[in-house]
């Protein structure tokens, strides 16, 4: 998992430089040119709010030569469907939306020559794809754009909660059908103020919980002796705070393992001064270290827990860990970070749009962009759900058609299984209305010699037992 393009980064400030290269114009890389889909022999782009729509697919009709009659080919066409879609292609979570624009050629592709909806008609599918900056406020600015002005029937978001909760909530505020991915479901359900006997009617999701973060650790960590001392570092964000709830956050499943706990306050957002905590942790004994933060200020905080000797058996950090890039910029100092892994080329699963496995899609992302694969690809699975709620849509016009038909959601995906028709109860994977939760794994960076990428995630892992673990979790080795 590395971009040969991509070089190491020694302050936050030239990693956001790095990260806020990426263009607003679509583009599908390496290989596809701009994102343009070819049907029925012409090719057509739209360029709206600022945003680039994809057309997929058109309809192709044939006229007999016959005295007085004309003969539609195939079901009758019905209207574009116009989706919206936020990405932050520029910012601090940049790595997130890396594959957004290849991903959405992909998809149109496969559905280029439209798709029968649940009304019997034959549509094809308009995407529009707006940079969000990793910023919340910018995220509600463009999805009420896309709302109001581009007249979008649903939006779809990914990339954590700062991309996707503002836009949830526009959606929800304006009756716009919502579907999301790669956000945790606390933060989305519970940090947006919904609870089961109030849920959202608008906004859905799947992903995992905080409850299997918490699980995935407390499975792994064992595999390294340690003295079962844990610092933990999080920011003054939607993701912090949900991370760091006493009741749902990680805290109270790693104490009930027998942890102990040593969390200084949230530290602001932007923080590029990390001496406070690391001075916390090596005072308190912390063998282990972990959290969430995006790659930039991960990578300052490693880099400075280094130099003042704060030197863990395990660190494991959601979100920046992700990324090639965030070892990059690390450089040999990141071999041995570990965290969750949600999507890797030998999960066993496959797209419901072409069938393909996700080691054909991460090795058609190599080919198409140049680029060493990346777990966001993952994201892919918010367009497959998207598409067959449209195929069970009797209506798209109307609707509050919409609730029951995303809750009878039955469907595999690059993510596995989403099955919303699963009884909801909490501790279930239905925890609550608006939720479906996925399986995950652990993976550890590795030194890869002699290959094409420096550096690759080993999994040493799984929740699902039918994802292969290929070695165990290993305590960091410092130079």
């Amino acid at each position: 998992m590395f971009d040969a393009n991509d070089e190491k980064a020694v302050s936050r400030r030239e990693f956001l430089k790095i990260a806020g290269v990426a263009g607003a114009t679509v583009g599908l890389g390496a290989g596809l040119g701009g994102l343009v889909v070819a049907c029925g022999g012409t090719e057509e782009t739209t360029t709206t709010t600022g945003g680039a729509t994809t057309t997929a697919g058109q309809v192709t009709t044939t006229t007999v030569a016959a005295s007085t009659t004309t003969v539609s080919a195939g079901p009758e066409a019905g209207r574009p469907i116009k989706i919206g879609v936020l990405s932050p292609k520029t910012g601090a979570i940049a790595s997130f939306g890396k594959p957004d624009e290849w991903i959405v050629g992909v998809v149109s592709t496969a559905i280029k020559d439209g798709v029968v909806c649940g009304d019997k008609k034959l549509h094809t599918f308009d995407f529009v794809i707006e940079d969000t900056q990793s910023n919340p406020s910018r995220s509600a600015q463009v999805a009420g754009d896309l709302i109001l002005n581009s007249k979008v029937d649903m939006i779809l978001a990914s990339s954590s909660p700062d991309n996707v909760n503002p836009a949830a909530d526009q959606c929800e505020a304006l009756g716009v059908p919502f579907l999301a991915n790669s956000v945790p479901w606390q933060p989305f359900y519970l940090g947006r103020g919904a609870t089961p006997d109030k849920p959202f009617k608008w906004t859905y999701m799947y992903w995992f919980g905080l409850e299997d973060a918490a699980a995935a650790r407390i499975g792994a960590w064992p595999q390294v002796p340690n003295n079962k001392k844990v610092g933990i570092l999080l920011p003054n964000d939607a993701d912090g705070v949900a991370w760091a709830s006493e009741k749902t956050g990680i805290q109270a499943p790693l104490r009930a393992a027998g942890y102990e706990v040593v969390q200084p306050s949230l530290h602001d957002a932007t923080a590029e001064d990390f001496t406070a905590q690391i001075t916390e942790f090596k005072k308190a004994g912390c063998e282990i270290c972990t959290g969430i933060e995006t790659p930039p200020l991960f990578t300052n905080f490693w880099k400075q827990s280094l130099q003042q000797g704060f030197k863990p058996k395990i660190s494991w950090f959601g979100k920046a860990l992700l990324f090639h890039e965030t070892l990059v910029a690390l450089g040999d100092s990141g071999i041995g970070l570990s965290g969750e892994v949600v999507w890797h080329p030998t999960f066993p699963y496959k797209s419901s749009l072409t069938g393909q496995t996700c080691q054909e899609l991460a090795d058609q992302y190599v080919a198409d962009t140049g680029n060493g694969w990346t777990e966001p690809i993952g994201q892919y699975g918010k367009f497959e759900w998207a598409i067959d709620v449209y195929k069970r849509m009797t209506d798209i016009e109307d609707k509050e058609l919409f609730p029951p038909v995303v809750q009878a959601t039955k469907l595999d995906t690059v993510n596995g299984p989403v099955d919303f028709t699963a009884p909801v109860k909490l501790g279930t994977v239905h925890p609550v209305l608006n939720v479906f939760k996925i399986r995950i794994a652990v993976g550890q960076w590795r030194k890869v010699e002699g290959g094409k990428w420096p550096y690759d995630v080993s999994l040493c892992f799984a929740s699902d037992p039918s994802i292969p673990t290929t070695s165990q979790l290993e305590p960091i080795a410092y130079s």
